[in-house]
């Protein structure tokens, strides 16, 4: 039997949670910030983490930084690597999950965020299965990601429903912004990968973070890290 999970589609915003959200305080228009999870929101590569256990970690490791640095096309690349997982037991993401640490900087970013009253929203090539309970964790309620594909309790080696790719991302962007009635020039993208740069371009305010040369080549604005809320500087400056 097939498990199939929720449509893909972003969650809704609660009712309390928007009517508590505060007012931008004092720091210009109330913004819309999407961003990137692995390697951005958080310092690992999730598929890394599950390859680990299928054998393959290596294979993966390496498709993924070529399709990071723009070498590969990324939903190819991506079900490349997919198929590398068939039979990982979906327990195994629970320790993945345990895995994954916030980058530096991470957690203070989005509590910022919040405190101005800015919309925050996650978009990413990775897995719902991981970055919903990371945005839970962060009071994130919007968010979009691939979804693992599992029969009888292991993965398939296939994703199911929309692929999560650089159009996608740039899509959730423009979405949501007109979702938040927020103009486009008030939003803001950041992400490391080659994925990333067409939201990154279609951004008021286009971040790279700890990024690959391409995207920093590309980006209007470029954050070395170690720390995520270093983009605040950028934000606040524009």
């Amino acid at each position: 039997m097939t498990e199939t999970p929720a449509p893909d589609a972003l969650p809704a915003v609660p009712a309390a949670t928007a009517a508590t959200q505060p007012e931008s305080a004092g720091t210009g228009p109330r913004r819309l910030v999407v961003m990137d999870v692995d390697s951005t929101l958080i310092s690992q590569e999730v598929i890394e983490l599950i390859a680990a256990h299928a054998g393959t970690q290596a294979q993966v490791a390496a498709v993924t930084e070529r399709a990071m640095r723009g070498e590969l096309d990324f939903a190819d690349s991506l079900r490349e690597r997919v198929a590398t997982l068939a039979g990982v037991p979906v327990s195994a993401l629970d320790e993945v999950r345990r895995r994954t640490t916030f980058t530096p900087g991470a957690r203070e970013l989005v509590a910022e965020c919040h405190r101005r009253g800015w919309v925050v929203a996650l978009v990413s090539g990775g897995f719902t299965e991981v970055v919903a309970p990371l945005a839970a964790e962060l009071g994130i309620t919007r968010f979009r990601a691939n979804h693992l594909e599992v029969t009888d309790g292991v993965l398939t080696g296939r994703t199911v429903g929309q692929v999560v790719d650089r159009a996608y991302k740039a899509q959730t962007l423009r979405e949501l912004a007109a979702e938040e009635g927020i103009a486009i020039e008030d939003t803001v993208a950041i992400g490391d990968g080659a994925n990333d740069l067409d939201m990154i371009g279609a951004a008021g305010i286009g971040i790279a973070f700890a990024a690959k040369p391409v995207v920093r080549e590309q980006a209007p604005y470029s954050v070395d890290g170690p720390r995520l809320d270093a983009v605040l500087e950028i934000i606040d400056a524009v």
